[in-house]
Parts: structure tokens; C-alpha cells; sequence
């Protein structure tokens, strides 16, 4: 376990402090894309919501069929690469910014 993140047990419960992905066992790599899709899935969920898009709306604004719409407001990350979510942000006006920082040791 990283030094950032600390287990307590809790009456047989498992308190993890941090990231799931990171839990998960998935590779340093993977959890950072997983992390990434997130945070752009629900920038895009959050515009869709404020706008009040239906998914016949969607459809036409990403010129995509149902199925796929249906994958990005089921949250069906797996399916989607950071570009296609990058794509579907900017079809719907929107900016995605991307801020490269060193990390605290």
C-alpha cells in the first residue's frame, strides 16, 4: 500500500483512504486513464443534466446511434477512449483542460 493511502478496520469493515482504482490492482497506468475518463465523463454527465439533453438530443449532437449514448450516460467507461470522451465534450461546447504538475515527494 502507497504511503498516501492507510486501511482501517472499522467493526469488520475495511476503510481505504485514497483512490479505489489504486485498490483495484489495476496497473499505475490503467487506474490514471480510468481517473482521467472519470473526471471527463462527469463534466460531460454535468452539462447534459444543466442543458436537460434527452438521448434523442445526444444522438443528433454527436451524431452517434442510441447504443452509444446509451454507454456514456450508463457511465460504461470501458467502451470509450479519452479522445472519443474529448470529442463528445467539444460537441457539446465544451473545453477539457488538462493541467500537468510535478507531484509533492
Amino acid at each position: 500500500m502507497s504511503p498516501s493511502r492507510k486501511a482501517k478496520p472499522a467493526a469488520g469493515r475495511v476503510r481505504v483512504e485514497g483512490s479505489v482504482l489504486d485498490e483495484l490492482g489495476f496497473s499505475p497506468q490503467h487506474a490514471l486513464e480510468l481517473k482521467v475518463k472519470a473526471a471527463i465523463h462527469q463534466g460531460i454527465m454535468a452539462i447534459i443534466a444543466r442543458q436537460r439533453y434527452s438521448a434523442r438530443d445526444l444522438e443528433k449532437i454527436f451524431d452517434v446511434p442510441q447504443p452509444r449514448v446509451s454507454e456514456l450516460t450508463r457511465g460504461k467507461l470501458s467502451t470509450m477512449s479519452v479522445g472519443k470522451l474529448v470529442w463528445y465534450a467539444d460537441r457539446l461546447r465544451a473545453t477539457v483542460t488538462v493541467k500537468v504538475s510535478r507531484a509533492a515527494s
